[in-house]
């Protein structure tokens, strides 16, 4: 009598592609983050939650927080020099006084974040959702901040020279005192941005119409060519 297989049983042949294709994907796959390690330059927490930590003054500089969770931790202080915090979570997580120079933030979600005081030349935020974050005194020149979202962001006193901000949302954030030179606003929505007593003149690609959604007074500087909006002074922030 011929014995027949049951169907259920792989053959050998069968199980040899399949041990073949599980080692193929443990050689090429990248190595899984590891969440345990301990912050250090060029940790690898990739996806990880690290939520309502005190990582403040460490040294993380060239990290990979791509899309991990960090809402509520503390990196004051920290250096985080070419970080990777691509899609990460942001909300009321502080920064300030921290070192991202060239850190890339690109489609980072932020909420009430602190970043008073934060070097971020040259870093990343295309696409960053970030709303009341507050980047009082920081430094974003050369940043890229085009398309992205920053809704009621709080730039008092921030060094932005030479940053791209073309198609950036900013309604009703505040540039009080900001360096605005070389700083590029084509197609930036400004809706009830306040610009009062802010120097306009060295911005690049800002027009008439979209001057007229803004808030300024008699002390702001405007460029060649655009005239003084009929709204203006405007109401107080609320």
């Amino acid at each position: 009598m011929r014995y027949n297989r049951p169907a259920s049983i792989a053959s050998p042949s069968t199980l040899a592609r399949l041990a073949t294709a599980l080692w193929l994907v443990t050689v090429t796959s990248p190595a899984l983050a590891a969440c345990s390690d301990m912050p250090g330059p060029g940790v690898d927490w990739v996806g990880c939650s690290k939520e309502r930590l005190m990582l403040g003054d460490s040294d993380l500089n060239g990290a990979n927080l791509e899309n991990a969770m960090l809402s509520g931790t503390g990196f004051a202080g920290a250096t985080l020099v070419g970080a990777d915090l691509q899609r990460s979570e942001l909300v009321r997580t502080s920064f300030k006084g921290a070192d991202l120079s060239r850190a890339n933030l690109e489609k980072a979600l932020a909420s009430r974040a602190d970043f008073a005081g934060a070097i971020l030349q040259g870093a990343r935020l295309v696409k960053a959702e970030f709303l009341r974050v507050d980047f009082t005194g920081a430094d974003l020149s050369g940043a890229d901040l085009s398309a992205g979202d920053f809704h009621r962001n709080d730039f008092t006193d921030a060094r932005l020279g030479g940053a791209d901000l073309h198609d950036a949302i900013l309604p009703r954030a505040v540039f009080a005192g900001a360096d605005l030179t070389g700083v590029r606003l084509d197609g930036a929505f400004l809706l009830g941005s306040r610009f009062e007593g802010v120097d306009l003149s060295g911005t690049v690609g800002l027009e008439q119409a979209q001057l007229d959604l803004t808030c300024g007074d008699a002390a702001t500087v405007l460029p060649a060519g655009l005239t003084t909006p009929a709204r203006w002074p405007c109401a107080a922030v609320e």
